[in-house]
Order: C-alpha cells, then structure tokens, then sequence
C-alpha cells in the first residue's frame, strides 16, 4: 500500500510527497479508510506509530474539497509541545492546499491570547487547542462552532491523567451533535471507554498493540539507594559518548532537585516543566533540537510531547509507576533506525513496578554493575521460579535487602 491508494486530493498528494511519506504505517493503514468514510473512531495506539498523520490526512483531505473560511475541525490535545507539534505538521502536509490551523494554549503574555483570538476571527479551518485555553476562549464568545465537523482528541488518556475530564465535556456541549468524532489514545483503560460510550456515535474500533521498545535500545538497570543517584547521574555524563540525554524524573519538585545538582556540571543542561513562561520552554526544545543543550530533565509529558531524533541516553531518575510509560520514556532513543541507551536506576520501592516492565516487554533487563566509588548496591533477592540473574522475578519488599 502507498498514500496513492487513498486517491488524496493532489494538492494534499504534493504535500504528502513533500514531507517525504511514501508508506503508510499500519495505524494510518487502518484508520485513514474508516474516516474517509466518516466513521467516528476509537484508535489505541501509542506515540511513535503515525497516528497524527492518521488523523491529519483524511480531515485534511475533506477540508482541502470544500470552500475553506469556516471553523471545520477541533482537535484537543493534552499539552502545548503536541498542539504546536501537530501544527506544525498540518503546516506541511497541508502546504499546497490552502487550510490554515492555529494552536490555542495557555501561558505566555496578553499578545498570545490576542494572536490567537484573531486566527479564530479569521477562521482558521482547523484549531488545535489544550482544553483549559481552549474554554477561555469559547466563555469570551468569539468562537462560533456551528459548522464544526469534525471533533479529534488526541492522547485522550493524558488528558484524563491531566483532569481535563470536565473541560473536555464542558467543551464538547458547545459543539454540533452532528459530526465526525475520533478518539485516539496509547492506553484504553475503563474510563477512556466510558468517555468513548458518551461522545462517540457507533464508532469503528483500532487497536494497535503496544509495540516493544526498539532494537536498537541497550536496556540496562541499575540497583542504587536515592542517595546514589545523582553521582551516578553525574558519572554517566560525563561519558563523551553520549550528547544528547534526556533524564525523566517523576515529579516536577524533583526535576527541579536534579537540576539544581547537575547545573553545576560542566554541561549544557535545563529543566523541562510548567512553572517556565511559554517561551522559555519553546527555546529550552529549540536548543536541544539544535544540539545547543546537552541534557533535558523533565516528567513523562516530554515522553508523547517531544518528537527529536539523535538522542543517544535516555536515564530513568525514577522508574515510572505505569510500564506502558516506561516504552514511551525510552522510545525516545534509537527514534529511525538509530541505536541509543536506556538506563533506569531502581531503589529498594521499585520492585514491583519493575516486574510490572519486564512482564509487558517479556524480558529480564539487564543489570550493570554500580561503580565501586559509589558504595555497595541493594541486593535484589530472587524469588521462586521467576528469579534470575537479570533484573525481574523479585517480590514483596521484604526481599529487598542491603549488604552489611
């Protein structure tokens, strides 16, 4: 199958060929048939698989066909980094045929507000917004929805963990009954279908399996106590083979307390979180996309809402609570075809989310050996026949114990 097969529209077709897809990926396979056809939709498959061109072509396909000064297309998305970067993408596949699109979000000065009110004055065909902004700019009356065809919420899952529930809903009544509604998420846990069941007319089903991280990621762990962490940090950095490192922390306090310690470094590093203006965060990416910024630490909203490649190590500060998060965290490394590290440091209260990451990518990873400057590691205690050499197989914390 090639993008011809959809028969695009040929401006679209131009666009497509200019960003250099050929091929389409399974998701867009799968899901540009069923909304070309205007089937409302709920697609289950993670960051990584194509499914913003998934949904972006088909919509744009519809666009690009009619006369354009109208509000045709909403689509929600749980953070600033992926409205831009959706935008952004719209911007090259819809070069050639005249659609516009303005990303609506929060922070920033009064200017961006007013920017953005004019885009939607002058009818931008598609808005890509964050729930939150987007409300403010319905509850000052500029927005006119009544000839919105198509609702989009992309990373619905993300949204639901961000408490955009009631926004979410409090934003879909302001919308036309009548219309087209994809709901894409990487996870479909009970409450994403409930949501699905309320929004969503007879919806055609996608489930993309969670893939398995790369090929070309070196998985490894090592056993420390907190207090080893940050040296660690410090010692694997220093490495000159690694340039470009992104280092996930569990909580925007922590990100903060590692950058603190390794600022002082003879490194090029910044923290990634919310407490930053706009545009400091759009210039903390720009660097690190330039290769101006060694180290990015941030949470696990840079795991779905960066899209870089060349990152070389990828370190889990905190081994994250959902194993799902852990293939989106080190997803980030070995991105086309490339090779990269992974390296996750598990304290004496990770067993069990690490036997949670190893059950779902079906394998032990390996443990590297904490360098003797560092003291002695915990002792993982193997248990029963799920025991090993490797890092899973362990249980209860009782069997996490120190070397005296």
């Amino acid at each position: 199958m090639t993008f011809q097969d959809f028969n695009f529209n040929e401006p679209l077709f131009e666009g497509i060929q200019s960003m250099g897809y050929t091929t389409p990926t399974p998701i867009q396979g799968m899901a540009i048939p069923i909304i070309l056809e205007g089937h409302d939709l709920i697609a289950c498959a993670q960051t990584g698989t194509g499914k913003t061109a998934a949904y972006l072509l088909p919509v744009l396909d519809h666009i690009s066909r009619k006369t354009k000064p109208k509000i045709n297309t909403l689509i929600l998305a749980p953070t600033r980094e992926l409205a831009q970067q959706i935008d952004q993408q719209i911007q090259g596949l819809a070069y050639f045929t005249g659609v516009t699109s303005v990303a609506i979000f929060g922070g920033g000065d009064g200017s961006v507000y007013e920017q953005q009110r004019k885009a939607i004055q002058h009818h931008a065909n598609i808005l890509i917004a964050t729930p939150g902004r987007f409300l403010a700019h319905l509850a000052s009356g500029v927005l006119k929805l009544d000839d919105l065809q198509h609702l989009i919420l992309d990373e619905a899952d993300r949204m639901l963990d961000m408490g955009f529930m009631d926004d979410i809903m409090r934003i879909i009544s302001f919308l036309p009954k009548k219309r087209q509604t994809l709901l894409f998420s990487a996870t479909m846990p009970g409450r994403i279908r409930k949501l699905a069941g309320s929004i969503l007319n007879n919806p055609q089903q996608i489930n993309i399996a969670l893939s398995q991280p790369a090929v070309g990621i070196d998985q490894q762990i090592y056993k420390v106590y907190d207090n080893q962490k940050t040296a660690l940090t410090e010692m694997l950095l220093k490495d000159a083979a690694y340039t470009s490192v992104i280092i996930f922390a569990s909580t925007k306090e922590k990100v903060k307390e590692v950058y603190k310690v390794l600022g002082k470094l003879k490194v090029k590093v910044e923290a990634f979180h919310s407490d930053l203006k706009q545009a400091e965060r759009e210039e903390i990416l720009l660097q690190f996309k330039n290769r101006k910024l060694q180290v990015l630490i941030g949470t696990d909203v840079l795991s779905r809402g960066i899209d870089v490649e060349g990152i070389d190590l990828v370190i889990n500060y905190d081994v994250p609570g959902d194993p799902e998060d852990y293939i989106h965290r080190i997803g980030r490394t070995a991105r086309a075809a490339t090779t990269g590290t992974a390296i996750t440091f598990v304290n004496e209260r990770d067993q069990r989310k690490l036997i949670n990451i190893e059950s779902l990518i079906g394998r032990e990873i390996k443990v590297s050996e904490l360098p003797a400057e560092l003291g002695e590691p915990p002792v993982f205690k193997p248990v029963g026949s799920g025991g090993g050499s490797g890092g899973g197989g362990y249980k209860k914390k009782k069997n996490f114990k120190r070397k005296k």
